[in-house]
């Protein structure tokens, strides 16, 4: 199949591209009737589309294969970031017209994230609501610390949980680094005790969210209206606030239709990043209106407690310039099998 993902990933930076442009671009040694059939099997598996007739015949990737096509971390960022062929500026098919069409969880996946789920609600009928609780606050601290940590944050783990448990600070921390932890806490403690609060994902809702994670921080409230830039990436956000609020608009649309609370979950996290709505603090925010939206509808909050920040950071990267989620979607359910298995 090595010959297989080869064309995807070909099509996915060439598009429009004849059988002979396919073969030459991937080095494909096979015979001419071996070429026809891979693309007839990527038709059917609906991962390229054809358009035109014999010899003139010029395939590209549908929505499906360029959203969730595996790539490579490791082969993907073996490039820095001045070679990589990117799309430097927002994608405004991406919400309206691509992801639409996508089911972003394949059969056997969602199989598996449902099967979990059972296995949560098992453990649910079993527990006390004081023990629910327990294990919602040591998951909180986990998140609390994981997610800051991915933002710089140098609390550990211990010195975390001592924070959020006895309010008692790290030595040669900043003040900063407290506040962050523990708007964590507060923002977990409101989607907790307002389960339905963010069911139907507004704007507004949304803001709320960031409010709890930023107060007290430097940081301005509301969407933004100045640009922003993001380190490791030639990517660049939109910068014009009537656009954000659109794009914010037409994602809590998308969400709210899928039918699937792991797609719900999924989008969140990872559009809410790819807007950045705010100044800052919009991965944070994503976080939490994901978790938020598993809380709603009764599963398994995720802590993101095993991932390593590097490979998080570069799974979102690589959706902000590829538009591709293959990477951040195994990073969601190795962390749902975590969190169900580890918290309950």
């Amino acid at each position: 199949m090595d010959a297989y993902r080869d064309i995807l990933q070909f099509l996915h930076f060439n598009p429009l591209r004849s059988r002979h442009d396919i073969a030459s671009g991937i080095g494909f040694f096979g015979s001419d009737a071996t070429m026809k059939r891979l693309l007839a099997t990527a038709v059917l598996n609906k991962d390229i589309s054809p358009s035109g007739a014999g010899k003139a015949t010029k395939y590209s990737l549908t929505p499906k294969a360029h959203i969730l096509m595996p790539i490579s971390l490791d082969t993907y960022f073996a490039q820095g970031v001045d070679e990589r062929q990117v799309q430097t500026g927002f994608n405004f098919a991406l919400i309206n017209e691509q992801l639409p069409q996508v089911t972003l969880f394949s059969e056997e996946e969602l199989a598996h994230l449902n099967a979990l789920q059972e296995e949560f609600l098992s453990h649910l009928s079993e527990m006390s609501e004081r023990e629910y609780r327990r294990e919602m606050e040591r998951l909180g601290i986990d998140l609390s610390w994981k997610s800051s940590q991915i933002e710089g944050n140098t609390y550990s783990l211990l010195e975390t949980e001592r924070l959020l448990r006895e309010s008692k600070t790290a030595d040669g921390k900043t003040k900063e680094e407290a506040v962050m932890l523990l708007n964590h806490k507060d923002a977990l403690r409101f989607v907790l005790d307002n389960p339905d609060y963010l069911k139907e994902l507004t704007i507004s809702h949304i803001e709320d969210i960031h409010t709890l994670l930023t107060k007290e921080l430097s940081v301005d409230k509301g969407l933004r209206h100045r640009r922003v830039g993001i380190t490791g990436t030639q990517y660049r956000p939109l910068d014009n606030e009537f656009q954000i609020r659109e794009a914010m608009h037409d994602t809590c649309t998308l969400i709210n239709s899928k039918q699937y609370v792991f797609e719900k979950a999924l989008l969140a996290l990872v559009l809410l990043s790819y807007i950045q709505p705010f100044m800052d603090g919009n991965k944070r925010t994503a976080r939490i209106t994901s978790n938020a939206l598993l809380i709603a509808y009764g599963y398994c909050p995720l802590s993101f407690r095993t991932v390593d920040s590097i490979d998080y950071k570069k799974a979102m990267l690589l959706f902000y310039e590829q538009n591709n989620l293959s990477a951040l979607k195994q990073i969601f359910i190795n962390q749902y099998e975590f969190a169900v298995r580890e918290y309950f």
